[in-house]
């Protein structure tokens, strides 16, 4: 009897539960000040797109991630980010596309740059897309997605192909590898 191959990763997160999450998104300049954004109670999901990834993938990651129970609830029962209801930070992280070559990592598997960029900007557009939906639907306590608005769900994102520093403080280490 011959296994079946499992079908290539075309994309990999890794999500982590946050108490607070800020990512400095433009660096200081000579006369401007670093911009940052930041999510308070949620969490944060980087991501990294293979080669072979398609716009077609996007809608069951975006379901996937957005409703896997993860988050504690102030009961202590286990929920997802919208029914926290929490913010979500998403990162862009071509590191996780990573193999070890000897004393180097190699990233030959990960998508090119301009495809890497449409793919994660549809990521992010599809989870403010479900958040806000999840939000009229009466699923996210307040229903918002704007920035500051307390209690509701708030979306926000680094820039992609570039380096950038966050700062996030965990009620864990709890963190999760997730495959598509």
């Amino acid at each position: 009897m011959t296994e079946k191959a499992a079908p290539p990763t075309l994309c990999r997160a890794v999500v982590q539960q946050c108490l607070r999450a800020r990512l400095q998104v433009k660096p200081p300049e000579q006369h401007s000040e670093a911009e940052w954004v930041e999510i308070d109670r949620g969490m944060v999901i980087y991501i990294c797109f293979f080669k072979g990834a398609t716009e077609d993938i996007l809608p069951k990651m975006v379901s996937t991630l957005l409703n896997l129970r993860l988050s504690e609830s102030d009961s202590g029962k286990y929920v997802s980010v919208s029914d926290l209801p929490g913010s979500v930070l998403i990162v862009p992280q071509a590191t996780l596309g990573g193999k070890a070559k000897g004393k180097a990592m190699q990233y030959h598997s990960n998508v090119g740059k301009e495809d890497g960029l449409r793919l994660y900007s549809s990521f992010v557009s599809l989870c403010e897309k479900e958040l806000q939906a999840a939000a009229a639907a009466g699923k996210t306590g307040t229903g918002t997605t704007e920035a500051g608005s307390g209690a509701g769900v708030t979306v926000k994102h680094g820039t992609y192909g570039n380096r950038q520093v966050l700062q996030l403080d965990t009620n864990g280490p709890y963190t999760h590898l997730v495959e598509f």
